[in-house]
């Protein structure tokens, strides 16, 4: 995911991006630099002169972006299947292929190579340390580059990616080698020797791998001398740099730890799905690529073996290390399970303490083995999460509450760990649904790695998709459950699945239309692409496969008499499903907005909560529901319309759906969040008239608006309340201002007069003079303009609607508000109408 999310790189800017980089001299560093975050400062600047706002992060994503992208279509070309492309494929064959381009004047190659300079010769602070170039760039520098760059020779400190996180495999000791006396840091030129220095903190998360990709990380795994070197090594980083160098000459770009976490996950799953395998006869759970794994790791003894999962740097050493500057005296590395054979030798004082260090050690290893083995299932869990978490803790502390608990590696495991189920209620094309006997009333709904189309017609399997779904799916519901609209959703369970309230469908698709596409125009001849409805155009669809989803009108299904939960659908409950459609639609159309991208249409549907017996929306709503064109454009379309529109499917095209869906995965959580600011303050003229301001502070919070009160009086202390009106007008924060003053109110009218910014003024009328007192607050001198409003709730939602202009959240509540007060004398009058029958 490209740093700056939401913020997308326009035609325009990608050009003034490859102009810069076609540039011979930035294609020199960039080729020839391990470091080069300075080279990507620079490029940022260069931008800007083009007026083109962007920070150094996010070129450096976009151009690793490209490369991948690029290198992808090249592959595919390579292989001859030349119909895959992209967007500028000739400029970056160009550059990529070093073919003559401008070159950079000299002052601004100075410049240029001042930057990389200054950022070699200066330590490195940033919290995400120093940035290296992909390994692509890495194997084809030259050795002159190499050298040229420069090294501060400075101690470094063995990271910790640079031993392996678990013990790959228990025929040997997972050994941590330390330097006796240097608190585990050793010079620069010493740590040459030991390891390879890569400090790229990046697991390429939420970046699935594809079947094909998976493919060729086995059969580079199968390779004999791969398998021993994975099997007699703990410090086995260098090992899958050579694997991801492998991959890349099949035009896999993956990095190394990518590639260690994907070897992980694999064994993990194989383990896992042996040992669930020797306590059910009839095993529920299957794994993709199971014979490829077994073949290679049928070897090892799943009982040593599977328990692999924790580093045990702290646990053991070298004891050849050890006793590097007292003589000759080694010992093999013991397996964990091995006892440590007295050494037949004269002892000298210095072998007697190695001994017993060696025998102290050891009983302390078999003491945490008993102690912690049945926390080791558990971190096994944990461990595809580790490079995820870290790299969150360095670059975005908030981002720590958003990651979802560890769920296990095998995505179509159908139950949680802590979580029993029931019968499976309902089976669809994508999901299935189990009953919760822990939890009644609620089911659980476990999406499938599987994309359809045209009534499964067409269906695929597709790696990664019911996480993308569910991810999809719980973002949508939360952000309209906070709204205030009536859903299913209760919560996210696991990265594949979430608890919902049980309910009994309605047979009826819902959808939801702004711009004419699709079945539409051929259903409507004449109705040209493109014409936009407003209000949106509701059309219903009753749910049967053999008949291909036929449309109805709202007559038919009053008079199909449908009863579910106890709930007989008539014409109330068909309106309500009708208006509900409709705001759901506006809520998750403007939410889009804010990222240039329009919902076109939208395909819901509801059913009867079984306990409450009212009508909510249900099932799910993800990538396979809506039409989504960022900036309006059909042809960048990242719905699953990129599916149906398939001529033949192929891993390649495949591969490009996968890339929409991600797409959409990950900005969809920008849904739940906004960018604008806005608070109330509410002035009042007196304490005494508290009470009255702390319901409009109420009011203000149920749209999620700040909310604060001060005291003061224009009439006693006009100079205080021009102060305070400075105040909050110098900070840039957008306010809306409300007076509350009873008797004689000119705190509203001074304000508004005094400040650009809204003001409303709602008093706290009395009995005795309330219909002359409101006179004040109405009766204004010219150039003034202030609002009243008696009722405390009036005035916060005066302000939520000046502030949902630019804040969806706030929008959607107000919209929501909108519906359920519009639902409840729905059903008051049906209720009215049923007593009077």
């Amino acid at each position: 995911m490209e740093s700056g999310a939401g913020k997308h790189w326009t035609e325009e800017e990608v050009k003034a991006l490859l102009s810069v980089w076609s540039e011979k001299n930035i294609r020199k560093q960039l080729h020839g630099t391990l470091r080069n975050k300075g080279i990507f400062i620079y490029i940022a600047k260069r931008l800007q002169e083009l007026g083109v706002c962007r920070d150094w992060k996010q070129c450096r994503a976009k151009y690793k972006n490209l490369k991948y992208e690029y290198r992808t279509v090249k592959y595919a070309h390579n292989s001859g299947d030349v119909t895959k492309t992209m967007k500028f494929f000739h400029d970056l064959d160009a550059i990529l292929r070093y073919e003559p381009v401008t070159q950079l004047a000299a002052e601004e190659n100075g410049r240029c190579s001042a930057t990389e300079t200054q950022l070699n010769t200066s330590p490195t602070t940033d919290s995400t340390q120093e940035i290296f170039e992909d390994e692509g760039d890495l194997t084809n520098s030259t050795p002159a580059a190499l050298e040229a760059t420069q090294i501060k020779k400075e101690t470094i400190y063995i990271d910790d990616d640079s031993i392996s996180t678990t013990s790959e495999d228990r025929s040997c000791t997972p050994v941590a080698k330390q330097m006796v006396g240097t608190d585990n840091h050793i010079p620069l030129e010493e740590a040459q020797n030991h390891f390879k220095v890569i400090t790229v903190n990046d697991t390429g998360a939420g970046k699935h791998w594809s079947d094909n990709e998976v493919r060729a990380l086995i059969n580079i795994w199968s390779d004999e001398k791969i398998q021993q070197m994975l099997e007699g090594a703990t410090r086995n980083k260098e090992i899958f740099e050579e694997i991801a160098r492998r991959l890349m000459k099949r035009g896999i770009d993956r990095d190394w730890k990518q590639c260690r976490t994907k070897y992980k996950n694999l064994k993990y799953e194989y383990r896992a799905l042996q040992k669930e395998n020797e306590h059910l006869g009839n095993p529920r759970r299957k794994m993709r690529f199971y014979d490829e794994v077994d073949c290679i790791l049928r070897r090892q003894p799943l009982g040593t073996s599977g328990w692999g999962c924790e580093s045990s740097s702290l646990l053991s050493v070298s004891v050849g290390d050890a006793t590097a500057n007292t003589g000759s005296l080694s010992t093999k590395r013991k397996t964990w399970n091995d006892e440590v054979s007295p050494v037949p030798l004269k002892k000298n004082a210095s072998e007697n303490t190695i001994l017993h260090f060696q025998k102290l050690l050891t009983e302390r290893v078999h003491t945490v083995t008993e102690g912690k083995k049945l926390l080791f299932e558990r971190l096994c869990k944990q461990e595809e999460m580790q490079d995820l978490n870290r790299t969150q803790v360095y670059t975005d502390p908030s981002a720590i509450q958003q990651v979802p608990a560890p769920a296990p590696a095998a995505a179509m495991a159908p139950a949680a760990s802590d979580l029993k189920l029931g019968k499976k209620v309902n089976e669809g094309k994508t999901k299935e649904v189990y009953e919760l006997p822990d939890i009644p009333g609620c089911v659980l709904m476990q999406s499938k790695d599987q994309i359809t189309a045209g009534n499964a017609a067409r269906k695929d399997r597709m790696e990664g998709k019911a996480a993308i779904s569910n991810t999809t799916t719980s973002c949508v519901f939360q952000l309209l459950q906070e709204a205030g609209i009536k859903t299913a959703f209760v919560r996210k369970q696991s990265d594949t699945a979430f608890i919902a309230a049980h309910c009994e469908m309605i047979p009826i698709e819902w959808v939801c239309r702004r711009i004419a596409t699709g079945s539409f125009l051929k259903r409507n001849p004449g109705v040209k692409e493109g014409y936009k409805f407003y209000p949106p155009k509701i059309e219903m669809f009753f749910k049967d496969d053999a008949n291909n989803d036929p449309q109805w009108s709202e007559e038919q299904i009053i008079e199909a008499k449908f009863c579910f939960a106890g709930l007989t659908i008539g014409q109330t409950e068909v309106d309500i499903m009708s208006r509900s459609t409709q705001a759901i639609f506006e809520i998750l159309e403007k939410a889009w907005q804010p990222q240039n991208c329009t919902l076109v249409d939208l395909k819901i549907e509801f059913g009867v909560n079984v306990l409450t017996k009212e009508i909510v929306l249900a099932d799910v709503i993800d990538n396979d529901s809506w039409r989504l064109w960022p900036a309006g454009d059909r042809s960048q379309q990242k719905d699953k319309q990129s599916y149906r529109d398939l001529k033949e499917v192929t891993p390649e095209a495949l591969q490009m759906v996968k890339r929409n869906f991600e797409w959409v995965s990950e900005r969809v959580e920008l849904l739940l969040k906004t960018k604008s600011q806005g608070r109330v303050v509410v002035l009042m003229g007196s304490s005494s008239d508290l009470s009255h301001c702390e319901k409009i502070k109420k009011a203000c919070a149920t749209f999620g608006i700040p909310c604060e009160l001060r005291v003061t009086s224009a009439h006693k202390g006009p100079d205080e309340t021009l102060r305070i009106k400075a105040e909050y007008e110098g900070d840039g924060i957008p306010t809306v201002f409300v007076a509350v003053a009873g008797r004689s109110n000119g705190l509203g009218p001074v304000m508004s007069g005094n400040t650009a910014y809204p003001v409303v003024n709602c008093p706290p009328l009395s009995a005795d003079w309330g219909t002359q007192d409101v006179w004040s607050s109405l009766r204004l001198p010219s150039g003034l303009s202030c609002p009243t409003t008696l009722s405390p709730e009036g005035a916060a939602q005066f302000a939520a609607q000046i502030f949902g202009l630019n804040n969806h959240l706030v929008w959607a509540k107000l919209r929501s508000n909108m519906l359920n007060t519009w639902i409840s004398l729905k059903q008051a009058d049906k209720k009215l109408r049923e007593c009077s029958l």
